[in-house]
């Protein structure tokens, strides 16, 4: 039977784990992850939805002992402040930057990516007004990773973006309320 990392550290010290609900350790760890740079108590505190930046700094001292005992690559430091940071090991930095050179998209493909997503059913001759012919390589690379789809219309082709697209960026899939949502996230189409 496999057993997944976090279950070979057991859960936090009774003390932290009474005081701490499961929603704000994984918080706190959803930020350590995601911040890419040191975290300060009051950070830590406010993303867990606490006043106390003690306790938010011993939830965090208990998430590292368990993830720096577990895992071989990632480790979380505590630098003077304190400040805590969730970081790859140096000596894995190699492996990694093979895999993360590349971004996902370009982001010349992003930008027409906003506009299918704002504009949609939005069809390919309106692209290349608003963002000239190079759409067409946009658009390629757009359905390869599934993020858009096209159907024919006449000469031209209707482009709309697909459930894949709403997951991955965590956005409604009814198109009224993906454009709500990207206006609420401040988009802007220059």
């Amino acid at each position: 039977m496999k057993t997944h990392w976090w279950s070979r550290w057991g859960s936090l010290s009774e003390d932290t784990s009474a005081a701490a609900p499961k929603d704000m350790i994984a918080k706190i760890e959803a930020a350590l992850y995601s911040s890419g740079r040191p975290l300060d108590p009051s950070e830590l505190a406010k993303v867990a939805g606490t006043a106390s930046e003690r306790k938010a700094v011993a939830i965090v001292r208990e998430i590292s002992k368990g993830i720096n005992s577990s895992l071989n690559a990632i480790e979380i430091v505590e630098y003077p402040g304190p400040r805590f940071a969730m970081q790859l090991k140096a000596q894995y930095t190699p492996v990694a930057r093979r895999f993360a050179t590349r971004p996902l998209l370009s982001r010349a493909a992003l930008k027409t990516l906003s506009y299918i997503a704002y504009f949609q059913p939005i069809a390919s001759s309106e692209l290349v007004l608003r963002r000239s012919s190079t759409v067409y390589q946009h658009l390629r690379e757009l359905e390869e990773v599934g993020f858009i789809s096209g159907e024919r219309q006449g000469r031209s082709r209707l482009y709309r973006t697909t459930g894949r697209f709403a997951e991955y960026f965590g956005l409604s899939t009814d198109a009224t309320s993906m454009k709500k949502q990207l206006e609420a996230r401040n988009l802007t189409l220059r």
